[in-house]
């Protein structure tokens, strides 16, 4: 599994981005995807998760009802849409992976034995 984050950028409040996790070696799809971000200053925190089988999603409190996780298998990808941007969304953010089935949500950063490099979302107000 080799992820690759992507989607970053400089948006404003309220406005809407998508982050994109591929995976080019399609082990993706057999794996438990979590987003996490980490904020300047501040320890890695989980945002969403969805599970192997089944599709189940799971969110952190702070992005619930404004962040959707989804796959898309035949692209080998994870998103990470996120909608009504906040000033303390701004962090960058990763995407991680651990094979196996697993129908629990993970989210202790510790869980998981994959990472992507991360992009930078950027929210002003």
């Amino acid at each position: 599994v080799q992820l690759q984050a992507s989607g970053g950028g400089v948006v404003q409040a309220g406005d809407s981005l998508r982050l994109s996790c591929a995976d080019s070696g399609r082990g993706i799809n057999n794996a438990h995807v979590g987003w996490f971000r980490q904020a300047p200053g501040k320890e890695r925190e989980f945002v969403a998760d969805v599970t192997y089988i089944g599709g189940r999603t799971s969110y952190a409190d702070s992005v619930k009802g404004r962040f959707i996780i989804s796959r898309d298998k035949v692209a080998s990808t994870v998103f990470l849409q996120m909608n009504s941007l906040k000033p303390e969304d701004t962090a960058v953010y990763y995407c991680a992976a651990r094979s196996g089935v697993i129908f629990t949500p993970l989210l202790n950063a510790d869980s998981y034995d994959y990472w992507g490099q991360g992009t930078l979302v950027t929210v002003s107000s």
